[in-house]
């Protein structure tokens, strides 16, 4: 009984917890070069232009590359895919902040490294939750992936603290190399999680492979439900990245509101880090779309009419309540898309569903940044729009009952 209710007993899994301290370590690493990217730029170059691009060059080109990624996770394994991602995310860190220091940071040369650091990050980013039902039973999955997101939750918090602490204080290559560090941190904690092979064939060729899972997150209703359901509700997390400092500023002078604005993001993710825990506790199994749905309701009330009405105090209880949903909702989506998939088929799955999941809040951002012009008030019943659609499409999703389960 010990092992069903305790989160100590939970890491006594064989290899479990090398892989949250790989999985911690990794994700700090990346949370702290989003920033330190952006701030090693803006020293050595003095563009913002060049820094939006570089950040692009980081990002987008893992998201193309996503089903392929996902269809060698599964062919080669995910505790090999994850081991390729951290020690060449390592090494380009590296690179860069050697290339920095000798004088040879150029900006192709950036472009470049930033781009081949991009292309594994699918690899890294679906590696972890594909090796967790692999190594939890399924009766502590819920608590593992409550763990996991937490653990998510956590970096948000502290990854561009850190960075902004080391950058200011010894300059943004010693930063990249601390990150780099980080990565061959986890790296080195990887080696001593199980290697667990992987389960598609080898006989069939790799397009045909990701072309497949597509085809699966595309057909099958849970996993084209989650993919829609979840992008809506992270449109509202693009709305309210956008509205909040706005309203924050409506209220402080502007050094005080940036100030002020950090300490509610940093509060809210300390808030989804505790629901993702708590969440471990609700025995979500079963019970995915009922949990997501009314974390998707309260985060819309939350967005309006409590943070757009009542005033600074509403926006800080308005963004607790919304962080503190968000962790049984990332829990249930884990545990809900884990079991219903295909083992063969995981990586993939990931893969492609967690870059279409991303979708959503830069869309809801652009949107935010066009009304927020006309109506404070109405951006914020958008954001809570967003999260109303989606809890009604995540109540679309076929139930237990259906057999929708691979």
């Amino acid at each position: 009984m010990e092992q069903q209710n305790s989160y100590r007993a939970l890491l006594k899994i064989p290899s479990l917890f090398s892989l949250i301290l790989a999985a911690t370590l990794s994700r700090l690493a990346g949370r702290m070069f989003t920033l330190t990217l952006v701030l090693f730029v803006l020293t050595r170059f003095s563009s913002p232009a060049l820094a939006g691009w570089l950040t692009f060059a980081a990002i987008v080109p893992g998201l193309v590359v996503s089903p392929i990624a996902g269809a060698l996770l599964d062919r080669m394994g995910p505790t090999t895919a994850l081991r390729i991602d951290l020690i060449a995310s390592a090494i380009y860190i590296a690179a860069i902040s050697m290339a920095s220091w000798v004088g040879w940071a150029s900006t192709p040369v950036l472009f470049v490294l930033v781009v081949l650091f991009s292309l594994t990050g699918p690899l890294g980013a679906a590696g972890t939750r594909t090796l967790l039902p692999r190594l939890v039973p399924a009766h502590a999955l819920d608590r593992a992936n409550a763990l996991d997101t937490a653990v998510y939750a956590v970096v948000d918090v502290v990854g561009p603290g850190l960075a902004g602490l080391i950058v200011a204080s010894f300059g943004p290559e010693s930063a990249l190399s601390v990150i780099a560090v980080a990565y061959a941190g986890a790296a080195i904690c990887l080696s001593y999680v199980q290697n667990l092979p992987g389960l598609a064939s080898t006989q069939t060729s790799l397009l045909r492979q990701t072309i497949e899972g597509i085809q699966m997150v595309a057909r099958q209703p849970t996993l084209r439900g989650l993919a829609i359901s979840y992008s809506l509700y992270q449109a509202t997390w693009g709305v309210l990245v956008v509205v909040v400092p706005v309203f924050v500023a409506n209220h402080y002078a502007s050094a005080v509101g940036s100030s002020v604005t950090g300490l509610l993001w940093a509060a809210m993710g300390m808030a989804g880090g505790l629901g993702a825990l708590l969440a471990g506790h609700l025995r979500t199994t079963g019970r995915e779309r009922l949990i997501m749905a009314a974390g998707m309701i309260v985060t819309a009330l939350a967005a309006w009419p409590v943070a757009a009405e009542f005033g600074f105090g509403g926006l800080a209880i308005g963004l607790m309540l919304a962080g503190v949903a968000s962790g049984p909702i990332d829990v249930a989506l884990l545990t809900l898309r884990q079991r219903r998939t295909d083992p063969r088929q995981l990586g993939r799955v990931l893969s492609i569903s967690m870059s279409l999941n991303l979708a959503g809040f830069p869309l809801g951002s652009a949107i935010a940044g066009m009304v927020i012009t006309t109506s404070l008030s109405a951006t914020f019943v958008m954001a809570g729009i967003a999260s109303i659609i989606a809890a009604i499409a995540t109540a679309s999703i076929p139930r237990d009952l259906d057999r929708t389960a691979v």
